[in-house]
């Protein structure tokens, strides 16, 4: 690219590649906003229900990593509209889904897609932008999700109250057409690169120091979902009355604008050293919401803390995984861009399973503990890392 400048069609590029994230990420988080609505028309547990969230995360995490390295010789644009095709059917399946088990295995087949779309649209608008472009590229890409909790789940789960839950999906089937026919007329065709060693690319995983640094989102994240995922029942359980719940949950998503401009500033300076102190923080707040929830105005300003500490870390532990790549594996540094989505996914299958486990003993408020104690957990981790990080400076 010799542009320095974003021309229109730069600009087309990233709003549609923004409109693919949004679709995607509707589709991932509504299930949250409509999880009590599942668990009583399928007649199941709301801590079962919530293995729908856990195991798109799960499969998100070990699948998407797998399938990005097979498929890498594929050509991009026809690959990405196969795949949105494919989103838009497994949605409309969901539609007519009776079973729990049916609906799992679509929220299954649907993570893969979900993954490796998110991959793609991220290589796509590195790979046709200015250089010094890349960066405010991505960061409209990423901010889809942000929308994405702002609009798409508070307007799902009014559907699922006016309606039926079944006819969320019927919204992220029109909107995944949507973001379809915008995808056809605007992805450019791109040469695709040679097929490189699955073997090569994993080699990155064996380095202690990568490992750490991808368990301190894994850990972030887990903290959230720990209490996320059942945000809704909790919700209840303050007496919010049930048409306020979609707003609610519109507010949650709309601190988030806030969360993630906030962890722009915590990357621009000692990004790591300052996320222990975040997780400590992050820590206090969701245990707090064991006392505060017994009075509803408490307790949603102690939710809207818990939205605003939610994602703090995602920038940071990006460009950190970026510069460990670059120092014990360079030639992987692509793969290292991609695992921060996939540990917020491991994060997320593992707090929303330990919150259930929890939940299903019979004490939801007891989620919020652990979620409290997995974020002093990342805390600890990440104060390991920055201090071997000073010793590596000082060795140097």
């Amino acid at each position: 690219m010799h542009t320095t400048e974003l021309t229109k069609r730069h600009w087309l590029l990233i709003l549609t590649l923004t409109l693919l994230t949004f679709v995607l990420g509707t589709s991932e988080f509504v299930i949250v906003g409509i999880l009590t609505d599942i668990s009583s028309s399928l007649h199941i547990t709301n801590a079962k229900a919530g293995t729908l969230v856990s195991a798109f995360a799960i499969t998100f995490a070990i699948a998407t990593p797998l399938v990005m390295s097979a498929t890498s010789h594929f050509p991009k644009r026809k690959w990405m509209l196969f795949l949105i095709g494919l989103f838009i059917i497994l949605n409309a399946l969901c539609v007519i889904s009776t079973t729990y088990v049916m609906l799992l295995a679509l929220r299954m087949m649907t993570a893969i897609v979900t993954g490796v779309l998110i991959s793609l649209a991220m290589i796509v608008a590195s790979e046709n932008m200015p250089i010094a472009k890349r960066g405010l590229a991505i960061s409209f890409v990423f901010g889809g999700f942000t929308l994405a909790n702002v609009i798409g789940v508070p307007i799902g789960t009014v559907i699922a109250e006016r309606y039926d839950w079944n006819a969320t999906f019927l919204l992220t089937t029109l909107l995944g057409a949507i973001a379809f026919l915008a995808s056809f007329f605007i992805l450019p065709t791109m040469h695709s690169p040679f097929r490189s060693s699955m073997r090569d690319q994993f080699s990155l995983l064996t380095h202690p120091r990568i490992l750490m640094a991808f368990f301190i989102p894994s850990l972030g994240f887990g903290a959230t979902y720990a209490v996320y995922t059942y945000l809704v029942p909790i919700l209840k359980g303050m007496e919010a009355p049930s048409g306020s719940i979609s707003w609610i949950l519109f507010g949650y998503g709309f601190i988030s604008i806030f969360s993630n401009i906030l962890a722009g500033k915590i990357a621009s300076y000692n990004a790591i050293g300052r996320l222990r102190f975040v997780f400590l923080v992050q820590a206090v707040v969701l245990i707090s919401l064991y006392w505060t929830t017994d009075n509803f105005i408490f307790g949603l300003v102690n939710i809207s803390l818990m939205s605003l500490m939610a994602i703090l870390l995602t920038t940071s532990t990006q460009l950190y995984l970026i510069d460990l790549a670059g120092i014990y594996q360079p030639k992987a540094t692509g793969l290292a861009a991609s695992l921060m989505p996939v540990a917020s996914n491991v994060g997320i299958a593992f707090g929303s399973a330990l919150g259930g486990i929890v939940y299903d003993q019979g004490n939801l408020m007891s989620v919020t503990w652990v979620g409290g104690l997995i974020a002093i957990l990342a805390s600890l981790l990440t104060f390991l890392s920055h201090r071997l990080d000073q010793k590596q400076k000082q060795a140097a």
